[in-house]
């Protein structure tokens, strides 16, 4: 591989745009720019959560989870360029039918927490939300392609698998005397 990034403060940003890897030069405050930092931020929380001691077929996911996220980054900055396939969403929806197969069944809403993983894993699927909102939204403004509809799903299942890994890694604590799944008492606290 060539050296992509030789140098790396280049003051092109200072003037408040930022470029794409077509060479086009745009605002940073345009909505791409914002779904390209909303993924950037997801696969920076998958590092954190990645930092954590997890089972081995949750690693592999979610290092398999960040590749995919560079590749939707890589579509973001590249309008027209398609990385992310059906195959993309069928590869997410077999790995949340993988870990949901061991949990029982979700009768109360889930708080965030649980174990310190768990809890991580929640903060990734809330940021992978706001990045599927934040791609809504660039696919209103643009014309609806096919590819940012495959970029809102990809990450519409990637939020589920988020979730369904947190209720998983919690599982996986409490059938060892860990902490288990935090679940919501409705009107709790109320008088």
């Amino acid at each position: 591989m060539a050296n992509r990034l030789s140098k790396i403060v280049t003051r092109t940003g200072d003037d408040g745009t930022t470029g794409l890897a077509s060479g086009d030069r745009i605002a940073k405050n345009q909505t791409r720019v914002a779904a390209l930092g909303d993924v950037d931020e997801l696969n920076s929380a998958l590092g954190v959560l990645l930092a954590e001691t997890l089972p081995a077929d949750a690693r592999d996911a979610l290092l398999g989870v960040q590749h995919d996220l560079f590749d939707l980054g890589g579509e973001l900055s590249l309008p027209g360029h398609a990385l992310i396939s059906t195959a993309h969403l069928a590869r997410i929806e077999d790995l949340v039918t993988h870990f949901n197969s061991a949990l029982p069944p979700l009768k109360e809403f889930v708080l965030p927490g649980g174990s310190r993983a768990a809890a991580l894993a929640h903060v990734a699927r809330t940021i992978c939300r706001r990045a599927e909102r934040t791609l809504v939204e660039l696919m209103m403004q643009e014309n609806p392609q096919q590819q940012t509809q495959l970029q809102v799903q990809y990450l519409n299942r990637l939020s589920d698998l988020l979730f369904v890994l947190a209720r998983s890694l919690n599982h996986s604590l409490s059938q060892s005397g860990g902490n288990g799944d935090v679940l919501w008492q409705q009107g709790r606290n109320r008088g």
